[in-house]
């Protein structure tokens, strides 16, 4: 017999967060989260996501054994502004039972058609910062801590319910020996020169803070053409801030500026957390703190979180001033490999971007819909 419970009460979000622990248990490529930030993005009176959206979280339960997890999303401004009439589903995880898929989906259902929505689409967070996507290749690959790792039955699940491809996402990697200077080092000195630009760099996260509202900003320009876009609110970049900000490396953090102070360009490169999140498993403390402290100062992999580039520079070059600033950080630290997270397979723009670096794609994700 198949249940599905609402979780409410802390205490029974903390069992939807753990539930994945045990599906993933002694599985070497899942990444878990920490219990207490997952905790707090769930909160609805510390989240700003609430702000604009509103979801729900349930536990499935078979023969009363936790079976699967979901939660079921509705970004109001994507509805209300972009006219997109979805409802999202996202932190899906399932035993290897379609039944139990479909009980949690008919949840989706529920809060889609009472709010005359048109179709589901997941998994997928509140946001374009969230995790987004059902892995469909890559299983044998260990996975990031922005991004979801699953079971290759969760996609078989969704075609045999009906859901089609929405979004396909591709990650790449290469190794930091195939960043060769010689293909950016003469255009960033060209592009500086012709548009008047300088890059900016940091040595402390106190003097990156005057620029992150700047960079938000920027962000919502240069992303606003993707369909996908949903733009960052005001309080959203304060959370933001105040969240990630201090747990990045300052000096992985680069800016480009034109001579009158604008900001043009942005990235945001991340040591990889992985093995050290795995060593903590859920929880900062005692010991969990000191495994991310000490990835975060000597990871030799990385990971390249968000890139952007003001309409009006795009195509022009700019990222090449970029590149050049993170290969001399990169070869200072010692950096053996980089990673990317998930773009849209459909941005030939932005795979451009590293085409001399030769990257190979090591997973494949996807978004699946269906029609309400």
């Amino acid at each position: 017999m198949i249940t599905i419970q609402e979780a409410k009460t802390k205490n029974e979000l903390i069992e939807f967060i753990k539930f994945p622990f045990a599906l993933y248990k002694d599985n070497p490529y899942w990444v878990p989260p920490i219990i207490a930030d997952e905790l707090e993005t769930f909160d609805k009176t510390k989240n700003p996501a609430f702000n604009s959206a509103e979801a729900n979280f349930y536990i499935a339960y078979k023969n009363n054994v936790m079976a699967g997890r979901i939660a079921t999303i509705i970004n109001w401004d994507e509805v209300n502004y972009q006219q997109k009439k979805k409802v999202r589903f996202g932190w899906f995880d399932v035993v290897d039972d379609i039944e139990v898929t479909k009980a949690l989906l008919e949840k989706v259902y529920e809060l889609g058609l009472k709010n005359n929505l048109e179709y589901v689409e997941g998994p997928m967070g509140f946001s374009n910062l969230d995790k987004v996507g059902v892995l469909t290749e890559g299983f044998d690959e260990l996975g990031t801590m922005i991004t979801w790792y699953n079971h290759p039955y969760y996609a078989t699940h969704f075609e045999q319910l009906g859901y089609v491809t929405e979004k396909e996402y591709v990650e790449n990697k290469f190794p930091f020996a195939n960043a060769k200077p010689e293909f950016f080092e003469r255009i960033n000195e060209l592009v500086k020169t012709r548009y008047q630009l300088k890059p900016i760099n940091f040595k402390s996260t106190k003097a990156v803070m005057p620029y992150v509202d700047k960079m938000f900003d920027l962000f919502n320009e240069s992303y606003a053409n993707l369909s996908s876009f949903v733009a960052i609110s005001d309080i959203q970049k304060e959370y933001f801030k105040k969240k990630y900000i201090s747990f990045i490396n300052p000096e992985y953090i680069k800016y480009v500026e034109d001579k009158n102070g604008n900001l043009v360009a942005f990235a945001i490169v991340m040591p990889s957390f992985s093995k050290a999140l795995q060593k903590a498993n859920g929880k900062l403390f005692p010991f969990g703190f000191l495994h991310l402290l000490n990835a975060r100062r000597n990871s030799k992999d990385v990971v390249f979180y968000l890139i952007g580039v003001h309409p009006d520079y795009q195509n022009k070059g700019v990222t090449a001033i970029i590149f050049n600033e993170y290969h001399k950080t990169f070869t200072e630290k010692g950096i053996e490999n980089c990673f990317r997270t998930p773009e849209l397979a459909d941005n030939i723009a932005i795979q451009l971007l590293w085409k001399n670096f030769n990257p190979v794609v090591h997973c494949r994700r996807k978004t699946f819909r269906k029609a309400l």
